[in-house]
């Protein structure tokens, strides 16, 4: 997955260099298939989040959105034009989007970024969707993969989703857009995280900076650690009660996050499982689980927030049980059979 994304990266950055159109940056690994412990082994995802860095003559100004709910943060993606008149008084082929004729640059230049992918002056989602999907096509007979592999385009409005087959193994693949806050490993991305998201909406993502903590114990793990195996098993035992695989990946980061990281080893094994355990019980007893990324001023320092991040009331990842005594009633029940 990683080589055909350097590929098709590589592909794009020739064919888009010239263009109005996002500059396309080498795609992150995101998800429980690049952090080692996926749940559904014969039903694997392998997700990727695209960084997007403005075209020339263009920047983009993420603005939060406050009329979304307290418990997701999600922002629009402003598109703004800027001068590029110094460009072209140094010799570079482009008029400027600001101070020529309409009439010149309709005659003389492919249309600005705000005509192409946005709505109302801002990034819309499906339109960059159905964009990407055209790109992924064209290029895909160039691909030295295309030579084995058949590439089969999968529907979705706010990602990119390919199958590739070669007759004996299959892999599927999903592509996010993602614009990066500041200099940090917080995104805004394509990703939906309500049951209807509008097109020109882009929910915080912490998927980057989650694998950059696996990544972080990985290197301080002992070579028999289990925790990823252990995250594996639970979320596998879990699957069909009420608990998502996100909640018990936060409570294993949390886990993780108290010393010593060589409490994990093999013969550790059914003492971690019971750590587990218990930490979802209290969890659902209090109602309250405390989101890992936001809010948490005690992460590995080469994991970078924005400062509004991780000076964030932290996000109860479990607000609805506190809000629905039948969710309550029916987590409890749930634990007492798991």
């Amino acid at each position: 997955t990683t080589g055909l994304m350097d590929n098709y990266i590589t592909y794009f950055g020739h064919i888009l260099s010239n263009s109005f159109y996002p500059v396309l940056k080498r795609a992150i690994g995101v998800g429980s298939a690049f952090e080692g412990w996926s749940p559904r082994e014969q039903d694997v995802v392998y997700r990727v989040l695209i960084p997007m860095t403005p075209p020339r003559g263009h920047s983009f100004h993420l603005e939060l959105d406050s009329a979304g709910q307290r418990h997701v943060r999600n922002f629009r993606v402003r598109v703004q034009l800027e001068c590029t008149c110094s460009r072209e008084q140094q010799g570079e082929n482009m008029l400027c989007f600001l101070h020529h004729p309409e009439e010149e640059l309709r005659s003389n230049q492919d249309p600005s970024l705000l005509d192409t992918l946005c709505t109302h002056s801002y990034l819309d989602v499906h339109k960059t969707a159905r964009w990407f999907y055209q790109l992924v096509r064209a290029v895909w007979p160039a691909l030295p993969q295309s030579h084995s592999w058949h590439l089969k385009l999968l529907p979705s409005r706010r990602s990119c989703q390919i199958k590739v087959a070669n007759g004996e193994e299959s892999f599927r693949i999903e592509m996010l857009f993602g614009v990066r806050r500041d200099d940090s490993h917080i995104f805004v991305s394509s990703q939906t995280r309500e049951a209807y998201t509008p097109s020109t909406t882009w929910p915080e993502t912490y998927a980057v900076a989650e694998a950059e903590f696996f990544k972080h114990i990985a290197r301080q793990a002992p070579p028999d650690s289990l925790h990823l195996k252990c995250l594996q098993f639970f979320t596998r035992l879990q699957l069909g009660f009420s608990f998502s695989t996100y909640t018990t990946k936060t409570i294993v980061m949390h886990l993780l996050s108290v010393p010593p990281v060589s409490s994990w080893r093999r013969r550790d094994l059914l003492l971690r499982l019971v750590d587990i355990s218990d930490s979802l019980h209290l969890c659902v007893q209090a109602k309250r689980l405390n989101h890992f990324i936001v809010g948490n001023q005690r992460l590995p320092g080469e994991i970078k927030l924005p400062r509004d991040v991780q000076k964030a009331k932290t996000i109860n990842l479990l607000h609805h049980l506190a809000q629905q005594s039948a969710a309550h009633r029916q987590a409890i029940s749930d634990y007492q059979v798991l």
